[in-house]
């Protein structure tokens, strides 16, 4: 069981760093039911249930990392408290300033095509905006794209010290190439709530929840925003 405590390590040159928000009560409840362990003082972790195979996967990248990138590993474990192998509606992975984690959607670590290069890659990603937060740079909608463009250089210099990762290093090139673009407005915060609502509609299936409820969440997200746009025109 995993508490939340004030962490005591430092996360380096913190400055001018704004209060986290305090975790959500649902938060700190899959916590504490989930199963983990400490490695190099990084609690590692999991709230699916037994036998845990998402959470073995968590571990073995981390020994590559280990094997591969002593800086970026000991960064990983000096800017981070907690990997936390979790449901997350609205991405595959994201860095948890509230509880200072690495937060991975279960179905993205145990996807039949995932390397334990692409999971350990997406640890360094992480790592790097927990380091960037230590420093002060908030993940504010104006600089999303700048954090991010950080975030994927800091991924490829990782994989260019692990070999048969050509595929891999071009596939976040090209990530690259778009986030500095960001044509698309992705990182806007409108982007964002509609990628949480689609996301939760996708988790309640994934969790074979009866198809009324599923019907009810669906009409309940429209009407919201429905509430919006109007709000937007007016």
């Amino acid at each position: 069981m995993q508490q939340l405590e004030t962490p005591q390590r430092s996360r380096g040159l913190a400055v001018a760093v704004k209060p986290d928000r305090s975790p959500s009560h649902i938060d700190k409840l899959a916590l504490w039911f989930s199963k983990g362990s400490t490695i190099d003082g990084l609690w590692v972790g999991t709230s699916e249930s037994k036998p845990h195979p998402a959470l073995r996967r968590v571990e073995e990248a981390l020994q590559l990392i280990k094997r591969h990138d002593a800086l970026g590993y000991a960064r990983i474990t000096r800017d981070l408290d907690r990997i936390w192998v979790h449901l997350l509606p609205s991405a595959q992975a994201h860095y948890d300033r509230s509880i200072n984690a690495c937060v991975l959607d279960e179905r993205y670590i145990l996807s039949d095509t995932m390397t334990l290069e692409q999971i350990a890659s997406t640890f360094i990603h992480e790592a790097t905006h927990a380091r960037l937060e230590g420093w002060g740079i908030s993940y504010v909608e104006a600089m999303r794209p700048r954090i991010e463009a950080i975030c994927l250089r800091r991924e490829l210099s990782f994989l260019n010290k692990l070999p048969d990762t050509e595929a891999l290093r071009d596939e976040i090139a090209r990530t690259l190439e778009w986030c500095v673009a960001d044509s698309d407005g992705y990182f806007a915060d409108a982007s964002f709530r509609v990628r949480e609502e689609d996301g939760q509609i996708e988790t309640l299936r994934h969790l074979n929840v009866p198809d009324w409820l599923i019907t009810w969440a669906t009409w309940l997200i429209s009407r919201r925003r429905k509430r919006a746009s109007v709000s937007l025109g007016s």
